[in-house]
């Protein structure tokens, strides 16, 4: 089998630690590399939450380096209320033995794929695009070895921080600019999907009855996280975001996109952040540089979760 390489950029988060441990676990998938970011939380705790989730799995040959700690422009933006004081409350970790690649998280990055062959890895951020952004600046090459960027964020309809922007473009959207403009081409798996896959307390037992180690982690990551989304949206499941990044590289039918011109807004107040996405055509005033996910199959995405918890085997 041919796998396909895949570098995370991530801020762990409940959501990025399903995505990671869907990354490894999928024998279509070779996960190369692992940056952190701040977003969910402070630098510091996403680095440790990154070590944590991946030493909990079993993945201790992957390396994982802090990055960014605050956005290229605005001041640092966390979210306490959704992830709680660790940024991945729920969870009880055995002490941590597995160690921060010595490198920054841009320069882990920018060294994987230098490394790599033309169009040969995907880049996959579940968080604030400030690495992603800081990297394709330091060294432009690595632009030509990127196959894909497949981000969660933005929104071509509302946002969850603001009415316009979604939480990790809003936290970074001169990092955004960046990335949406790099000439990489770009699915942008937003609110639109990832509202649609809510975590309803049945697929929790669902996935509890596997019961092996990654089904017990999902159920401690999700009880706690559908608890803040209750508290704070109403709901009654948690909108399992970023897994569905890798879930749709996994499953390239997964997703329904369109093909279409993407900006970030980097100049008003109102709508600092938000993603335009021009799906309708209104305005042509650019070439499409993004596959935009407007719809996801529900079913199957639940259905790649349990495969990919399965894969961890018995307990």
């Amino acid at each position: 089998m041919n796998k396909q390489k895949v570098f995370l950029d991530c801020d762990p988060g409940h959501d990025d630690a399903i995505n990671i441990m869907l990354a490894h676990a999928y024998p279509e998938l070779e996960l190369v590399g692992i940056s952190v970011v701040a977003g969910n939380q402070t630098i510091e705790k996403t680095t440790i939450n990154a070590l944590n989730v991946c030493q909990y799995l079993g993945i201790m040959d992957v390396p994982v380096a802090a990055g960014c700690g605050n956005a290229m422009v605005k001041p640092r933006e966390i979210c306490p209320e959704i992830h709680g004081k660790t940024g991945l409350d729920g969870p009880t970790f055995e002490p941590l033995v597995k160690k921060a690649d010595p490198r920054h998280g841009v320069q882990l990055m920018i060294d994987t794929l230098m490394a790599a062959e033309d169009h040969e890895i995907m880049v996959v951020p579940t968080g604030p695009l400030t690495n992603v952004a800081m990297a394709i600046r330091m060294e432009p090459r690595i632009i030509q070895k990127i196959k894909r960027i497949v981000l969660m964020g933005g929104s071509y309809q509302n946002g969850n921080v603001t009415p316009a922007a979604e939480f990790n473009i809003h936290c970074d959207p001169e990092a955004a600019y960046v990335v949406f403009t790099s000439g990489v081409p770009i699915t942008m798996v937003g609110l639109d999907v990832t509202r649609k896959v809510l975590c309803y307390p049945e697929i929790v037992d669902r996935m509890a009855k596997i019961d092996n180690k990654a089904s017990h982690l999902f159920v401690d990551l999700m009880r706690f996280f559908n608890k803040t989304q209750k508290e704070v949206f109403g709901w009654e499941g948690g909108p399992t975001h970023d897994p569905v990044t890798c879930a749709s590289i996994i499953d390239p039918e997964l997703l329904t996109t369109k093909f279409c011109h993407v900006s970030v807004d980097i100049k008003s107040e109102e709508s600092y952040g938000r993603t335009n996405a021009d799906i309708f055509e209104f305005f042509r005033r650019g070439e499409p540089n993004c596959d935009v996910a407007v719809d996801i199959n529900v079913e199957r995405f639940w259905d790649i979760i349990e495969q990919g918890i399965r894969y961890y085997g018995d307990k």
